[in-house]
């Protein structure tokens, strides 16, 4: 984020957790859910796009799978921030909540 590169940020959790708090310019596209791959290629249609998406914290499984799905889909370039909501938040970092940055402890 802090390159300014272009790419698309994933929340893969669910609905009510990404209405909650979220990484600023994150989208929602729960990772268990049985479109997932088609949602992404709407936000992402080239396969080349940069693609980074994130769950709660290094011990949740919902990102290394949506990061798995993507590749075996073709995207080239997809990353998992493995530390999620958690390594954000003890970053210091703030999240976003209604369009509006919020800083939770």
């Amino acid at each position: 984020m802090n390159k300014k590169k272009d790419f698309v940020l994933i929340d893969v959790l669910s609905k009510s957790s990404y209405e909650d708090k979220h990484l600023p310019g994150a989208l929602n596209v729960p990772g268990d859910s049985k479109g997932f791959t088609k949602e992404v290629g709407k936000l992402a249609p080239e396969k080349d796009a940069l693609v980074v998406v994130y769950c709660s914290s290094f011990s949740c499984q919902a990102s290394p799978k949506a990061a798995d799905k993507l590749a075996k889909a073709g995207y080239k370039n997809v990353y998992d921030f493995e530390g999620g909501l958690a390594d954000w938040a003890d970053a210091g970092f703030p999240f976003e909540r209604e369009g509006q940055l919020v800083y939770l402890s």
